[in-house]
C-alpha cells in the first residue's frame, strides 16, 4: 500500500516536471525564436491604430473609377457610407438581436475576445492542418474589416486581437455595432444595412420586416455564396438558421419565427442597376486580376472532392476580400470594353427577340440571350451583354459569364472535329452518315451514307460526330476543355453524350467564345479579359494585363477547322448568313426540344458567341441556333465589320491525301470506321479537287439541308 502510494507521488512529480519543461521549452521557443518581439510590435501598431481612430474614421471610404477603351467613364465605385450611414439609435433592434445571435452571442459579456472561441478554432486548426474556424467576435471582425486583410496567419490574428481589445476600452458596445452595421459588405458594392436595404428592397432599413432583414444579414458570412442575385436559395437558407438562432435565444417568439421563416422574399432593385452588364463583368475582371496580383492561383481541374471544396472556399475569401476593395480602395480601373459595341451587342439582341414580351413575377422577360465579343488579336474583351434591356425593377443576371447551358452541336468543334484533325483527318476526308446501334438520329430520318468530313460539319450530321468520338473516346476529348480551362467539366461528363453537347451543367457564352476565338488564333488560347490595368488614385500601377497564349490545339489542324466552318456559313446550316464581302466561319446549336440555340462564329477580326433561351429550359419550336442567335450574330456583326477590309483566314498547310487512297476504295469493314489512330489517313478515302486555286471536297452539298437533331440512349440531349 506505501510502495503504491509512493509510486503515485512519483509519477505526479515526474508529470509536473515534464510539463514545467514544456513551459519553459515554450517560453524559451517564444523569446528566443523572435516571436516575442513581434507580437510586442504588433500590440504597439494596434495601440497606435486605435488610438489615431475615431468615429469619423468608420465613414471614410476612398472612390474607385472604371474606364472604357476610349478613356471614358464607365462607372464610379463607391459603398455611399456617408449618404447611407445609420447611428445606433435609427437602428432596428431586430438588427441587433439578429447579428449578436448568429455571429457572437457573447458580445455584450466579453472585452473584444471570446478566448474560448480561439481555442476551439487553434484546436481545429492543429487537428486539421489548416484554419477552418474563425472564433472571431463581432469586434474582432470589424477589426479585420477596417484596418487588416483576411489573410489567415498567426500575426494577423495576433493584432486582430489586439486591435479589438483596444477598441472595446475605446468605443462603447452601442458604438461598435453601430460601426460594424455600417461597414460590413453585403456584395454588389453594398456597404451597410441602409446600403443593402436600399439597393436589395428598395426600402429603408427601418421598413423591413423581420424576415427581410435576416435575409440580408445573411450574406455578410460571405458575400459571393450569398449573394442574394446569384445565389437566392443560399440566401434563404441562411436567413433561416438566423431565425431558428434568435428562437433559441429568445428573442422571438415561435409563432413570429414561423410566420418570418415562410414569408417569400422578393427582391426589388432599383433600374438604375438593371442590365449593367458591362459593370458586373468589369468588376469580376478586376477582383480576379487583384488575387492574381496577390498569388492566387487559379485552378479548374481537382482529383478529389476534397480538394475541389477546399480550392472554392479559398477562392470564394480572396474573391469577397478583393471584390469588397474595389469599392474603398481609390483604384482607377482602364478596361478593354468598346461602349459603342457594347451598345451594338444590346441592340442586336433586343431588337431580335422584340416579339417575345411575356415577363415573369419579377418582371424580367422570360426568353432570354447572352453575347460575348472578343478581340481576335488581343483576346480582350470588346462587348459582353447578359440579357435583354429592360426598364423594370428586378435583379440582374449576367448571363454571358455567369450562366451555364447546354451547348448543343455548337461544341463540336471543340470537343470532336479539331482534336480528329490533329490525328490525320481532313476536311476532304471520307466518312460515314450511317444509324450507328445504341448511337443518335437525324432528325430528318435519312443519312447520307459516305461523305466527306467537312459536308459532316457543314450539316452537322451527328452520327458522324457520335462515331468519331466514340474512337477519339470521351476521355481523349474531354481533355480539350479542361486545357481550354471549362470551368464545370464534371465527372458524369466523361460520357459519349458530350460530343453532341449533353454536359451535367453546361458552359458560359464567354467560354463559348474563347474556345472559337482559340481556333481562330492556331490553337493557341488566352484568357478572356477586359482589364487592361489598375492602377492606384496617385496612377501608380498595381496589375497590367499580360497575355501568355497557350496551345490548345495543333496550328494546322485549327486552320482547316475554321476552313470547314466557313462551309457551315456558305453551305451549312447557317447559310443564311452573310457577311458580304468579310470572310466568316462559324456553328449553330440547337439542343433537345428547342430549348436553347446558339451561334458562334468568326471573322479575322472579332469572334462572338451568342446564346437565346429561357431561363428555366422549355421548348421554343422555332428557336434554332440557325433562327434568332444567327440573326443576333449577323446584325451585330455587320455592323462592327463596317469600314473594315474583307480579310481571308490563314490557310492550312497542306491536306493530307495521295494518288494511291484516290484510286482504292477502302474495304467494307473498314468504310464503315472512321479513323485508326495508330495509322491515321488508312481507313478512309480522301478525293481532293482545286478550284479557284484552293482545294476544295468533290461533290456538292445539297442545298436545302437543314440542321438534324438526336435522340440518345443515354436520355441527355437532342443535338443540331
Amino acid at each position: 500500500m506505501k510502495k503504491a502510494k509512493e509510486k503515485k507521488i512519483l509519477r505526479l512529480i515526474k508529470i509536473q516536471i515534464v510539463l514545467l519543461l514544456i513551459v519553459v521549452g515554450g517560453f524559451s521557443y517564444y523569446y528566443l525564436g523572435g516571436y516575442a518581439r513581434q507580437v510586442s510590435q504588433l500590440k504597439n501598431e494596434a495601440i497606435s491604430i486605435v488610438k489615431h481612430s475615431n468615429a469619423n474614421t468608420f465613414r471614410q471610404i476612398e472612390t474607385s473609377e472604371v474606364y472604357d477603351a476610349n478613356g471614358n467613364t464607365i462607372s464610379v465605385l463607391k459603398g455611399e457610407k456617408d449618404v447611407y450611414y445609420l447611428p445606433y439609435k435609427d437602428i432596428p433592434q431586430e438588427f441587433t438581436d439578429a447579428i449578436v445571435s448568429i455571429e457572437d452571442k457573447k458580445f455584450f459579456k466579453h472585452s473584444g475576445v471570446d478566448y474560448k472561441a480561439i481555442a476551439r478554432a487553434a484546436f481545429a486548426m492543429i487537428k486539421d492542418g489548416e484554419v477552418k474556424q474563425g472564433g472571431s467576435t463581432i469586434t474582432q471582425q470589424l477589426a479585420r474589416t477596417m484596418f487588416l486583410s483576411n489573410e489567415k496567419t498567426w500575426q494577423r490574428k495576433v493584432e486582430e486581437i489586439y486591435i479589438a481589445s483596444e477598441m472595446e476600452k475605446k468605443y462603447s458596445k452601442e458604438q461598435i455595432l453601430e460601426f460594424y452595421l455600417n461597414n460590413v459588405y453585403f456584395a454588389n458594392g453594398y456597404y451597410g444595412i441602409q446600403a443593402a436595404a436600399k439597393g436589395y428592397f428598395s426600402k429603408d432599413a427601418n421598413q423591413l420586416d423581420l424576415s427581410e432583414i435576416c435575409y440580408i444579414l445573411a450574406i455578410p458570412n460571405s458575400p459571393t455564396f450569398y449573394d442574394p442575385v446569384i445565389n437566392p436559395d443560399n440566401t434563404i437558407a441562411r436567413r433561416n438558421r438566423i431565425l431558428k438562432a434568435m428562437l433559441k435565444d429568445e428573442k422571438i417568439s415561435e409563432s413570429t419565427y414561423n410566420g418570418a421563416v415562410n414569408e417569400e422574399i422578393n427582391l426589388s432593385r432599383s433600374t438604375s442597376l438593371k442590365n449593367n452588364y458591362v459593370e458586373t463583368y468589369v468588376y469580376y475582371c478586376a477582383t480576379r486580376n487583384l488575387m492574381k496580383r496577390d498569388g492566387f492561383e487559379f485552378k479548374t481541374d481537382f482529383r478529389t472532392q476534397e480538394a475541389k471544396a477546399n480550392y472554392e472556399k479559398a477562392y470564394e475569401e480572396a474573391y469577397n476580400n478583393w471584390n469588397r476593395s474595389l469599392f474603398t480602395s481609390g483604384y482607377r480601373i482602364y478596361t478593354t470594353i468598346d461602349i459603342n459595341m457594347q451598345n451594338q451587342l444590346q441592340s442586336a439582341i433586343d431588337t431580335k427577340l422584340a416579339e417575345f414580351t411575356d415577363v415573369n413575377e419579377e418582371g424580367i422577360y422570360t426568353l432570354q440571350s447572352a453575347a460575348v465579343c472578343l478581340d481576335n488579336e488581343t483576346g480582350m474583351t470588346k462587348a459582353i451583354v447578359g440579357g435583354r434591356s429592360q426598364d423594370v425593377t428586378g435583379y440582374t443576371l449576367n448571363r454571358a459569364f455567369q450562366s451555364y447551358r447546354q451547348p448543343g452541336s455548337s461544341i463540336k468543334p471543340l470537343l470532336v472535329y479539331t482534336p480528329v484533325l490533329e490525328r490525320g483527318l481532313t476536311p476532304d476526308s471520307k466518312v460515314m452518315d450511317v444509324k450507328q446501334p445504341n448511337g443518335p438520329e437525324n432528325s430528318t430520318g435519312t443519312y447520307s451514307g459516305e461523305i466527306t468530313l467537312r459536308e459532316a460539319v457543314a450539316q452537322s450530321k451527328n452520327t458522324v460526330a457520335w462515331q468519331l468520338y466514340e474512337q477519339l473516346t470521351p476521355e481523349a476529348g474531354m481533355q480539350y476543355l479542361k486545357a481550354l480551362e471549362f470551368s464545370h467539366i464534371e465527372k458524369d461528363d466523361y460520357g459519349m453524350a458530350a460530343c453532341l453537347g449533353g454536359f451535367t451543367v453546361g458552359v458560359s457564352p464567354l467560354e463559348m467564345a474563347k474556345g472559337y476565338c482559340t481556333i481562330y488564333n492556331d490553337g493557341n488560347m488566352r484568357e478572356p479579359d477586359c482589364i487592361l490595368k489598375i492602377t492606384d488614385s496617385a496612377g501608380n500601377i498595381l496589375y497590367e494585363a499580360k497575355q501568355e497564349p497557350k496551345e490548345v490545339y495543333k496550328e494546322n489542324a485549327a486552320r482547316m477547322m475554321t476552313d470547314m466552318l466557313q462551309s457551315v456559313v456558305t453551305d451549312g446550316t447557317a447559310k443564311s448568313i452573310d457577311l458580304g464581302e468579310m470572310p466568316c466561319a462559324g456553328k449553330t446549336g440547337t439542343t433537345n426540344k428547342n430549348r436553347d440555340g446558339w451561334f458562334v462564329g468568326y471573322t479575322k477580326y472579332y469572334t462572338t458567341s451568342v446564346w437565346v433561351g429561357y431561363d428555366t429550359p422549355k421548348k421554343l419550336p422555332s428557336l434554332k441556333g440557325s433562327s434568332y442567335p444567327a440573326a443576333i450574330w449577323q446584325e451585330y456583326m455587320v455592323g462592327i465589320h463596317e469600314g473594315l477590309l474583307p480579310a481571308e483566314f490563314k490557310k492550312p498547310i497542306e491536306f493530307i491525301g495521295t494518288e494511291e487512297q484516290q484510286e482504292e476504295p477502302a474495304e467494307e469493314e473498314e468504310q464503315q470506321g472512321i479513323f485508326d489512330e495508330e495509322n491515321p489517313g488508312e481507313d478512309y478515302q480522301v478525293i481532293t479537287q482545286t478550284f479557284d486555286g484552293n482545294r476544295v471536297p468533290e461533290g456538292a452539298i445539297p442545298e436545302n439541308a437543314t440542321d438534324v437533331q438526336v435522340t440518345t440512349t443515354t436520355e441527355q440531349v437532342e443535338q443540331q
